[in-house]
């Protein structure tokens, strides 16, 4: 391959993998916005909207397998190729954990006794926001190779799992103290409803995570430091 080509096709390598990451943070919004709003046809987009972030990864996993086996890159260009790699990994398991909330949404149903109320009281979608912010931003600093952005990442992650952390204890909490009375309130549907909460608390945990993995591969890719790595 001529230089110009593969230099278009380091390019054009970078640009789908943020094309991948906006479909990424589509899915995440439309599975966040369905369980704020109970929308059940949103969350049905949501879960069918999987299949084409998961052809996406399959169509740039080919592509940097091509780049590495073909063009046999060096230095910057093969830590460029090696962090997209697994960047891509990372960007569709968000994809699967928004697929996640979808489903969270049309498992929960329209009922609301007080019971319930009490539990829809935990701040998933600021915990949510949180994180996607988190994840747009580490797509930000791959596309921008922001090293400062990177670093400032797996300190705002930690923000996070602390927000986790408490809402979680918070449920386990209402749990413990709750008492069921005569209204007509089954056990059985309280405890899916917080194995739901607790499910989507830690989805919306890892979407942190995986940020924290994209801001650790474009450090490495831009300094090789293997800093955030783990």
């Amino acid at each position: 391959m001529p230089r110009k080509e593969y230099q278009q096709a380091l390019e054009t390598l970078r640009a789908d993998v943020l094309d991948m990451g906006d479909l990424a943070v589509s899915q995440l919004t439309g599975g966040l916005e369905a369980l704020e709003t109970r929308d059940d046809g949103l969350a049905r987009e949501v879960i069918a909207g999987d299949d084409d972030l998961n052809d996406r990864y399959l169509d740039l996993e080919s592509a940097c397998v091509d780049l590495l086996a073909l063009q046999q890159p060096v230095a910057g260009d093969l830590r460029f190729v090696v962090a997209s790699f697994k960047i891509i990994t990372d960007i569709e398991r968000v994809g699967d954990l928004a697929t996640n909330l979808g489903e969270y949404a049309l498992a929960d149903g329209g009922d609301r006794s007080p019971e319930r109320e009490r539990l829809a009281g935990i701040d998933v979608s600021g915990i949510g926001a949180d994180a996607k912010a988190l994840f747009e931003d580490a797509l930000a600093a791959y596309e921008d190779e922001d090293v400062a952005a990177c670093r400032a990442i797996a300190e705002r992650d930690d923000e996070i799992d602390a927000l986790c952390t408490r809402a979680s204890e918070q449920v386990v909490r209402d749990l413990i103290e709750r008492e069921t009375g005569g209204d007509g309130w089954a056990i059985e549907r309280l405890m899916d409803d917080v194995s739901r909460l607790l499910l989507t608390i830690r989805d919306l945990e890892r979407v942190g995570d995986h940020a924290v993995n994209i801001a650790a591969r474009t450090l490495y890719m831009v300094e090789s430091d293997p800093e955030l790595i783990y």
